[in-house]
């Protein structure tokens, strides 16, 4: 029997937790998706564009885990919208360095948006995360999470994070 590489390992514990955040969201678990990052983790949206240019500017910027609580709590409680719900589909995961003590990782996605009432689906986001992953003895989390999107925009209010 082959055991598995040491590198082996935390690849695989690396894509088990971007498909997590991912199926949280898809399955309507959202808040789950803040226990996904350390205390102090930051979670940015921000269009390719902007990052390109070194512009600060992004759709969602928090700082903390307890921010990005805060803000899905209100998104439940607050805000109106049209019911829906996305699909996440995830591809090219690839640790492409180290950076302080984490992971730095690259992955590619494409966000499908269903509208509940008509049942209407469209592509909604597209682009890569840039993701910074602590890894400790039995968990990985993430340090930092950024979803660079290609298009300059969305087209509608961005509620659910992505």
């Amino acid at each position: 029997m082959i055991m598995p590489h040491h590198h082996d390992t935390h690849f695989r514990r690396v894509e088990n937790l971007i498909a997590e955040w991912a199926r949280a969201i898809d399955e309507n678990r959202v808040e789950d998706i803040a226990a996904l990052l350390v205390p102090e983790g930051r979670y940015t949206v921000r269009s390719r564009f902007n990052a390109d240019r070194g512009l600060p500017h992004a759709l969602i910027d928090t700082v903390s885990a307890a921010q990005l609580r805060d803000r899905i709590q209100s998104m439940r409680i607050a805000n109106v919208y049209e019911p829906h719900h996305y699909r996440h589909l995830i591809s090219g995961v690839q640790i492409v360095g180290e950076a302080d003590g984490a992971l730095r990782v690259r992955s590619n996605f494409l966000i499908t948006r269903t509208q509940e009432a008509s049942g209407d689906t469209c592509i909604f986001a597209t682009g890569q995360c840039r993701d910074l992953i602590e890894m400790s003895a039995n968990t990985a989390a993430f340090r930092s999470r950024e979803l660079l999107l290609d298009s300059r925009a969305i087209e509608t209010l961005l509620v659910i994070p992505l």
